[in-house]
């Protein structure tokens, strides 16, 4: 589709040793400033406070003025994350070239699925070393459409020449590499964007006596299984009417797979779920919760699911890539199948059912695996090597292989 400069480019890129006293700019973006917010927090600080300079170009939106909070630079960045025009995304290319003319990093990160595709590619005809992070496949990939099979092409140019390309799961991370949407030796594993096992905590609090609740903290998708959910919620009220459902999210309209307010509005009426809305922090919420519920068609590694765990909730959860990564069936929570909201309702009443010191010990299992295998600063500490292995290259070399690399 487009053709690549080459590092012998008038553009090309800065030249630099991560070492002591070494600073680099880094290019970091997302298809959305909440993104930005939300998963890549840490790893912003923990870069300026290591002398970096960041710049994150994102949509302009209501979270977008919380960027220069972090310490970096803030550049508005329209991405149409739904079309599928050629020529929107023709432009949007062409504003990542421009972008990559103007700020000449060092490094680019690309995270979600148009910054990876037309961020790189500019980033590439720029000679700037690439990383990706591939942190789940959304909804282009859980149907085969004509639009999974451009995607795959886009990501098979767009990480011809990437320096890493992360992935979220295993499952993931192989569909990929047999695909050869990436060489295998590009490809790393690591848990996600991980969690701050300090912030996130397990909170005390008295026996919830207004009914035993379930929460669903996503973007409300259908994709994320917000219709089995519900429906779920209709079959256990039959056997517990006291039950209560939760749902804590923002609805995502630039999203195909969007669930519409007039449903959302229709099953609050019946009193099948509460909207919680959108939150900042959702530490509250999840402490006044029984159960954290995600039975999601298809995930990365899903951030709500880390976040429940580390706050030492069971949990219930679709038996898919991504999500079975985290719950393990029986001892920090319920797998349950994909799509099958009779299932899901037998799990949550196997759950209510459960004493409460089975719960308990669920959700300590839950803690202690978010502690051991998902920490916010191993994750970031990864980031970090990457980026001082990539901005030492003048242009990302063609590798060739098949042997993944999975951090530990």
């Amino acid at each position: 589709m487009f053709e690549y400069v080459g590092a012998d480019s008038e553009i090309g890129v800065h030249q630099a040793t991560l070492g002591e006293g070494v600073s680099c700019r880094i290019v970091i973006s997302a298809n959305s400033s909440w993104n930005v917010i939300n998963f890549r927090a840490g790893l912003i600080r923990t870069l300026i406070n290591a002398g970096h300079e960041v710049v994150a170009a994102a949509p302009a939106d209501e979270h977008s003025a919380r960027i220069a909070d972090l310490g970096c630079r803030y550049v508005p960045l329209p991405i149409d994350r739904k079309g599928t025009s050629p020529h929107r995304d023709l432009v949007l290319f062409a504003r990542y070239v421009r972008l990559m003319r103007r700020e000449r990093p060092h490094v680019y990160l690309g995270y979600t699925i148009k910054p990876n595709i037309y961020g790189s590619l500019a980033a590439h005809a720029c000679g700037v070393p690439t990383i990706n992070t591939v942190s789940g496949l959304g909804t282009a990939f859980i149907s085969d459409t004509w639009i999974t099979r451009v995607a795959r092409q886009l990501y098979r140019r767009a990480f011809a020449r990437s320096h890493t390309v992360f992935f979220h799961n295993e499952d993931d991370l192989r569909l990929f590499v047999d695909t050869r949407l990436v060489a295998g030796d590009r490809a790393a594993l690591v848990p996600g964007s991980g969690i701050d096992t300090s912030k996130f905590r397990p909170e005390k609090r008295a026996v919830n006596r207004n009914g035993f609740c379930f929460l669903l903290v996503a973007r409300l998708l259908w994709d994320k299984g917000i219709g089995e959910f519900v429906e779920a919620a209709r079959r256990v009220r039959r056997e517990v009417p006291e039950a209560r459902f939760q749902l804590l999210g923002p609805i995502d309209s630039n999203n195909r797979s969007a669930v519409d307010r007039a449903s959302l509005d229709r099953w609050a009426s019946e009193g099948l779920v509460e909207y919680l809305g959108v939150r900042d922090d959702v530490r509250s919420a999840i402490a006044a919760a029984d159960c954290v519920v995600l039975p999601s068609y298809r995930e990365g590694l899903p951030r709500s699911l880390l976040e429940a765990a580390a706050m030492a909730k069971p949990l219930i959860a679709t038996d898919v890539p991504g999500c079975r990564q985290l719950v393990k069936h029986d001892e920090n929570g319920l797998l349950c199948r994909v799509r099958d909201d009779a299932h899901l309702s037998e799990r949550m009443l196997a759950l209510i059912a459960m004493s409460p010191e089975r719960r308990e010990a669920m959700g300590r299992a839950g803690r202690a695996k978010a502690e051991q295998e998902f920490d916010e600063a191993a994750v970031i500490s990864r980031y970090l090597a990457t980026v001082a292995e990539a901005a030492t290259l003048e242009t990302a070399p063609e590798v060739q292989g098949t042997e993944s690399r999975v951090t530990p």
